[in-house]
């Protein structure tokens, strides 16, 4: 595993999670003001503020006229939304994921594997938390010691092997390890919020209706313009989850055979996953999954958060010398010659 931690430059990697980490949180009062003014143009556009009633120019000055109460109001928000994020973001993904915290005596197994990891980096152990859902993933999440969680679905804990779901807890505990979990709660909760505002605002189009800027020839250029800014919106929301590079997934891969020396293990684990992961949750949280289904139908994986199952496979072979029993299972073999028999 020390050519796949060279390989993939473990220093470089933390150091590039910091840095996503501190842009995001700075480019998030930003991007909320830009919000806030295509909102306004919008809603000119629909004659629900003052506008020139012809003068594209003008209304457009205009807008920028009112960042004048909007920009402190912009950074009064965004400093209300961090304390609130700060403080409550394992709430709000226990919400929407369905998670609830688990104690010792009511898993003791799973507790103990987990601990024990923990014990072997010499870190707090995270909160242990379970999904009552038949799908199969996992994840890591929390902002500093003392507040990670790992989380798993029953799904997980009932498939897997103790030595398969030893490798799944490793690759978690790996993502706190590593700051990839600071970096996906922020992504997640903390600069999530703006394609919400973004959705809003375009769905915003499909229910308001012409009042008094039925007369305003700049109407329509006006809701075009706040149009785009729901589009760019939905691409805000592609960027920050591209921002969760696919690499943090071979690392934690990697990081999970480092702790347990069983690829094997974590191969055929990442194996009962594939295709049994789906979890009804928001997109912006998925980037934090053990595996993301809906990576596939995602315009052929070009904003995948996750890497093929099937690729971080294949480096857990080349690089950590695990075998890989495929889909099906171990390749018959003939008991006369001894040579593989093609499956059907």
């Amino acid at each position: 595993m020390a050519v796949f931690g060279q390989a993939v430059g473990l220093k470089t990697h933390i150091w590039q999670n910091n840095a996503r980490s501190a842009i995001l949180l700075a480019g998030f009062p930003v991007l909320l003001v830009g919000i806030l003014f295509g909102v306004q143009v919008l809603m000119m556009g629909f004659g629900l503020l003052p506008n020139s009633g012809g003068d594209l120019g003008q209304d457009l000055a205009l807008a920028a006229s009112m960042l004048g109460w909007t920009v402190p109001f912009a950074a009064i928000a965004a400093a209300i939304w961090f304390v609130i994020a700060y403080f409550g973001n394992q709430m709000m993904i226990d919400v929407m994921t369905g998670a609830r915290k688990v104690e010792r005596r009511v898993e003791p197994d799973l507790y103990n594997l987990l601990e024990n990891l923990a014990i072997s980096r010499g870190m707090k152990t995270p909160t242990l938390r379970i999904i009552e859902s038949p799908s199969l993933n996992a994840y890591a999440s929390g902002l500093h010691e003392g507040n990670y969680s790992v989380t798993v679905t029953r799904g997980l804990m009932q498939t897997l092997s103790r030595d398969e779901m030893e490798c799944v807890l490793a690759h978690e505990l790996t993502h706190v390890i590593n700051k990839d979990v600071r970096t996906m709660v922020i992504a997640s909760i903390f600069a999530g919020i703006i394609s919400v505002i973004a959705e809003l605002v375009f769905r915003s189009l499909f229910y308001m209706r012409g009042g008094r800027g039925r007369d305003n020839k700049n109407a329509m250029p006006l809701i075009l313009i706040g149009l785009a800014v729901g589009v760019i919106g939905f691409g805000l929301a592609a960027v920050i989850r591209m921002t969760l590079s696919r690499t943090r997934e071979y690392v934690a891969d990697a990081g999970a055979v480092e702790l347990t020396k069983n690829p094997d293990a974590m191969i055929s684990a990442l194996r009962k996953v594939s295709g049994q992961s789906k979890i009804e949750a928001p997109d912006e949280l998925r980037g934090m999954f053990l595996d993301n289904t809906a990576d596939k139908a995602d315009f052929a994986g070009l904003f995948a958060t996750h890497p093929p199952i099937e690729k971080r496979i294949a480096a857990l072979v080349k690089f950590a010398g695990g075998r890989d029993e495929g889909p099906w299972g171990p390749t018959p073999v003939s008991p006369s010659s001894g040579t593989a028999v093609p499956t059907t």
